[in-house]
């Protein structure tokens, strides 16, 4: 079984791309050997897109590939908690039709797309085997931790506020109306 998802991330210089995660970020680790640390990164989820398509007329295509984003609720104080501790972005924030957008720059590692979606997070949703296998609601997907609800259906999605997933002190996945 499928315990959980590892992520890659391979830098010209991994020791400055390492104290960016664990420094700026925050995020907690292990030292797996000399130095080689691997970071617990809180939830995740995976979305697979085409290659090409053709949206409004317009045809568009890349080549296979993966990426990593970093999701947050509110990307505006997101960005200034991790300027604050002396993260540097490539450029302001973007309005896509997914999220609103960012990006982050990552020493010796390039940049990573800092994003606040739009969608319902898939990160909520219980694995198939906590329900026994059988379908069930979303209500009933979603993970119930002491520190989270389930947002009610009357309650304004937008207008909910949650912990970051870029883990830590940043806002990671609480969801508080």
């Amino acid at each position: 079984m499928i315990t959980a998802v590892h992520t890659l991330v391979y830098a010209d210089d991994a020791q400055a791309a390492r104290e960016f995660f664990r420094d700026v970020l925050g995020w907690p680790h292990v030292d797996a050997h000399g130095g080689w640390l691997i970071f617990k990164t809180g939830p995740s989820e995976l979305g697979v897109h085409p290659t090409s398509d053709d949206q409004g007329g317009e045809r568009w295509s890349t080549d296979q590939h993966h990426e990593i984003t970093l999701m947050c609720d509110d990307i505006n104080e997101t960005v200034a908690e991790l300027k604050a501790k002396g993260a540097q972005f490539t450029r302001g924030i973007n309005e896509e039709g997914f999220g609103l957008t960012t990006m982050l720059k990552v020493p010796g590692a390039g940049e990573m797309l800092l994003y606040q979606p739009k969608h319902p997070p898939a990160y909520t949703l219980q694995a198939a085997a906590e329900t026994g296998g059988r379908a069930a609601s979303a209500a009933s997907r979603l993970r119930h931790q002491p520190s989270q609800r389930a947002p009610s259906p009357e309650l304004d999605s937008s207008k909910l506020r949650s912990r970051c997933a870029v883990h830590g002190r940043h806002r990671v996945c609480l969801r508080q109306a």
